[in-house]
């Protein structure tokens, strides 16, 4: 028997629940359908949020030959033979449409030889991914198709999708009585991550799990869901885009000095296992957004994270947590990243000219014949250990890279100079 998610996978666009975005009166896939001119299109998100079922729809609708393979365990030479194969039927339909799951799964080059089989217009490709296709498909042939994101399912229309399968199951089974407790469906939708196929395998494994032989009848309580429910699984590759979303999520969170925030995504992570990209990116946060506002961040966020990765999980959780508290909380400078970054495009794109003569190595013979170091000034000599003389190349003389914030530790050492400069100068002008 096919699982219940496949059984009662709906057959009209109006029973599908979520992405809201993109279906409903109105939103753009209903105008495709009631236009009934259906583009090459690649719809990308998480498992179980109505890629395949849209797929079936517009097939349905469209009365086209519909195929459907899977990239996994299929290459190119397998689908030029199903399409071949099929061709023969396009008299009886409207073209052929090619439901090709998990697109990722094929080379470049096997993508490339696609090309060969949508350019024509007899066949039409929807593709599916969990991947950002910007990451993992060609662009020719991103190029030639519509792109649609799915979104992981809200807890609201996840229940909604699960009370509708809970009427349909008194039709499709004869037990004398079926009940089924709100908190149990709430549960579920709070455990199944926004994938409904995952809250409809938890609904039937209660389901069967519930059924009283003696009294003809099924009973699902929210003890017998957790019973027989499993860990919650979050969504997360490393290298594809849930990954970069947590991590940006983090980052920004961290940026944006909320500790609640931070600590949610951290969390995230956490239950990843991902340690090294937590580590790379409290280190990276701690240069980068608190920088001189707090110069010792680096030292404290350092130890955190040396203890974390001596720690290993489950007890890193609690150094990598301390940093990120401590980071979301310190004041932020961006000073030291824009400082540099102004340098180093200076180096791409302006002429900078030649380090002054007497900053240049004078430690050979030889050297004071070149003028090299004749001319040094050693600040040490001087009151308060300054003196005024020329740094930067002739070219970019009087350029700024580093301008404090308004924080109290930059504010505070750029009073001291500007202080201390302004009476070098007068003294010398005396």
């Amino acid at each position: 028997m096919k699982p219940l998610a496949d059984r009662l996978r709906p057959k009209d666009i109006n029973d599908m629940v979520g992405q809201s975005h993109i279906i409903g009166k109105g939103k753009i896939i209903n105008k495709i359908l009631e236009n009934n001119n259906i583009p090459n299109m690649i719809l990308y998100g998480p498992p179980g949020t109505g890629k395949t079922t849209l797929a079936n729809i517009i097939a349905n609708i469209t009365n086209k030959k519909y195929v459907k393979l899977n990239a996994v365990n299929c290459g190119v030479k397998e689908i030029k033979e199903v399409i071949d194969s099929n061709k023969q039927d396009l008299f009886s339909y409207n073209g052929i449409i090619l439901m090709l799951d998990e697109i990722q799964a094929l080379n470049r080059k096997q993508q490339q030889s696609l090309l060969e089989v949508i350019e024509d217009g007899s066949v039409t490709l929807i593709a599916s991914t969990a991947d950002n296709p910007y990451f993992v498909v060609y662009k020719a042939i991103l190029s030639r198709s519509s792109i649609f994101e799915f979104k992981s399912i809200n807890k609201k229309d996840i229940i909604k999708g699960l009370n509708r399968a809970a009427n349909k199951l008194k039709y499709l089974y004869t037990y004398d009585s079926i009940s089924i407790e709100d908190k149990a469906l709430e549960y579920i939708a709070d455990t199944c991550n926004g994938d409904m196929r995952n809250a409809l395998n938890k609904l039937e494994l209660a389901f069967n799990m519930g059924i009283d032989i003696a009294t003809n009848s099924v009973n699902i309580s929210l003890d017998s869901v957790i019973d027989c429910s499993s860990v919650k699984m979050l969504n997360y590759d490393k290298g594809g885009d849930d990954g970069y979303s947590i991590l940006s999520a983090f980052h920004k969170s961290l940026r944006g000095s909320d500790p609640d925030a931070s600590i949610h995504y951290l969390a995230r992570l956490i239950k990843a296992g991902d340690i090294q990209s937590i580590t790379r990116r409290l280190l990276c946060v701690a240069s980068e957004d608190v920088g001189l506002a707090v110069p010792q961040a680096i030292t404290i966020t350092e130890a955190c994270v040396s203890a974390a990765l001596q720690l290993g999980f489950p007890e890193a959780r609690i150094p990598l947590a301390q940093a990120t508290i401590y980071l979301a909380q310190c004041p932020k400078s961006n000073s030291v990243i824009n400082a540099i970054d102004m340098a180093l495009y200076d180096l791409d794109n302006i002429e900078t000219g030649d380090i002054p003569t007497h900053l240049k190595d004078a430690h050979y013979a030889g050297a004071k014949n070149l003028g090299r170091g004749v001319e040094y000034k050693y600040p040490h000599n001087y009151a308060n250990h300054y003196v005024n003389q020329q740094y930067l190349p002739d070219a970019i003389k009087d350029k700024r890279y580093y301008k404090p914030c308004n924080n109290k530790n930059e504010k505070a050492y750029d009073d001291y100079w500007t202080t201390l400069k302004y009476n070098s100068e007068n003294k010398n002008n005396i």
